[in-house]
Formats: structure tokens, sequence, C-alpha cells
């Protein structure tokens, strides 16, 4: 799905962030298809419940408020 997505939109995986509030779809989905990933924690998962997945986001946020004037460089 994420594939078809970046397909219609015009994007590559290597210049798309997946930004998400779930590690059990919205993580893996975008790891499964190349992409960087941003956890937020102000929706289901928890900093906590990331270490009972064997995968891991590539940044893990408060909310998605905090990429507010980083959206260049959302990773620092």
């Amino acid at each position: 799905m994420m594939r078809s997505a970046l397909r219609r939109i015009g994007a590559h995986s290597q210049s798309t962030v997946m930004i998400g509030d779930r590690m059990d779809t919205d993580v893996v989905s975008g790891l499964e298809a190349g992409m960087r990933t941003i956890l937020v924690t102000s929706g289901i998962s928890t900093r906590a419940s990331v270490e009972q997945y064997p995968y891991r986001p590539t940044a893990v946020l408060d909310s998605v408020a905090d990429l507010v004037g980083r959206t260049t460089r959302p990773f620092g």
C-alpha cells in the first residue's frame, strides 16, 4: 500500500518519511516500504511500547508538533 501511495504522489522512499502513532501499522509499513519513520507518542504507542517490537522507528517524538520548523531536516 505504501509503495502504491508513493507512486501515486510521485515520491520516492528515500526522500519520504512515514509519521505515525502506531508501531504495529504505521512504523512497520513505513519500514517495509524502505522509508525512515517517526513515531509520535501522542496516540496509541508509547516510548515504552517500542521495546515490544523487533524493529525501531528512526525517531520518536512526543508530538507531530515537534516537527514544526524541522521539515527539511526532521532527524537533526
